[in-house]
């Protein structure tokens, strides 16, 4: 299908890159570049498609010595300067939000540099010197038709991670994958165990929160890139396709539907595997354990205390767990979950433990966790109303749960 909101006049493409090159100022680093350098890569890709993002990204490639020209660059504007490839000649300045690679070229001509990147949409050159647009692989028919396509499936193979970033395009962009594309990527997942597992962690982090999230997901798991043939025929995982997401308001899919879709394309192995953070995984384990109750007792059947409790564990991230429950259920917890007031919802408590220690003479540990868990259910089941019938509470489970002396 095609896109009818990207630039695809050459004139009209290359006013806008000078225009932005002028607006974010940094214009004043093209006189160090010496003759046959060119801007590729991200930053034209999304000059075309008409994207604003937050972070701005330039790649540059100049025919030789990258790290004396990255040197020169950012000595004159007084900028931050990393070496990211010695070996390779890749650079790195960072100037104020803009973040300016430049690496010098891998190949004797342009187009054999080119040939080397990921996608055809990538692989689009603005020539400085002759302000002109170089285009060998077709990348602007590719955006007008948004389409994800690569020159050469070695380039996919030489760093695999470019697999998963052909997913997060998907998410991203709302890309299609070319069919030759799609029988490489179900070929070549496995070496994906190859890249380095931080990488992966922020493409999945990319992936689940982009703007088309929910297909690239999907795909994630149609092609099973994470695990093994029966990995997503565990219960836990749930028809993505099957869910009415437009239950959620739009603050409510901005933060919790990532997590939702990374607790449905993950287990917590791979968590652990891919260095997800310790809060990360125990959220997926509390939403694996409620699921898979849920699996054996009707939310209905749960007595006072386990649903006190799921209220509990799940509190912060009760819309992550939400399409777990019953259709006809969904809407009505999301609205008490909604009310801050709700102290089932939200579990609360009239008394604090240094109140109750002062007015009952009781000392820290155990006991003193239990009675403010039980206090704190009797007000979300409405059977406390202020501060004395707490204090009251308080005393008669004392004198029934503390332990006697002879």
């Amino acid at each position: 299908m095609k896109s009818n909101n990207i630039l695809t006049d050459h004139t009209l493409i290359i006013d806008e890159l000078e225009r932005s090159i002028k607006f974010y100022n940094w214009n004043s680093i093209l006189s160090f570049l010496p003759k046959g350098s060119y801007l590729v890569g991200g930053y034209i890709r999304d000059i075309i498609l008409g994207r604003l993002t937050k972070e701005i990204d330039v790649d540059i490639v100049v025919p030789l010595n990258a790290i004396e020209i990255g040197k020169k660059i950012s000595e004159n504007i007084e900028s931050k300067f990393i070496i990211l490839d010695k070996k390779r000649e890749v650079v790195r300045i960072i100037l104020n939000h803009i973040s300016i690679d430049i690496a010098s070229q891998i190949s004797s001509t342009i187009e054999g540099d080119l040939s080397s990147r990921d996608f055809s949409i990538n692989s689009i050159a603005f020539l400085f010197d002759k302000k002109c647009l170089f285009d060998p692989f077709n990348g602007l028919k590719d955006l007008e038709y948004s389409l994800l396509r690569t020159y050469s499936e070695i380039n996919l193979l030489n760093d695999p991670l470019r697999i998963l970033r052909c997913l997060r395009f998907v998410a991203e962009l709302n890309f299609d994958i070319d069919l030759k594309l799609v029988t490489f990527i179900r070929k070549n997942k496995k070496k994906l165990s190859l890249v380095a597992k931080e990488r992966i962690n922020y493409e999945v982090q990319k992936i689940v929160n982009g703007k088309n999230a929910l297909e690239a997901v999907i795909l994630v798991k149609k092609f099973n890139i994470f695990g093994s043939d029966d990995f997503y025929k565990n219960s836990f995982f749930l028809d993505l396709q099957k869910i009415n997401y437009s239950e959620l308001n739009q603050h409510e899919k901005e933060k919790f539907l990532p997590f939702f879709f990374i607790s449905q394309i993950l287990d917590e192995l791979s968590l652990e595997k891919f260095k997800f953070s310790r809060a990360e995984i125990s959220k997926i384990k509390l939403l694996r354990k409620w699921h898979f109750l849920l699996e054996k007792k009707n939310i209905d059947q749960l007595n006072e205390f386990d649903r006190f409790l799921l209220h509990q564990e799940l509190e912060m991230f009760l819309p992550t767990f939400i399409f777990n429950l019953p259709q006809n259920i969904r809407l009505d917890w999301l609205n008490r979950w909604r009310d801050k007031d709700d102290k089932l919802f939200h579990p609360s408590n009239l008394l604090n433990g240094d109140v109750i220690k002062k007015n009952l003479r009781i000392e820290d540990g155990p006991i003193l966790g239990e009675l403010l868990k039980y206090l704190s259910k009797e007000l979300a089941f409405k059977r406390l109303n202020n501060f004395d019938e707490a204090i009251y509470k308080a005393k008669q489970w004392i004198e029934q749960n503390a332990p006697k002396c002879d």
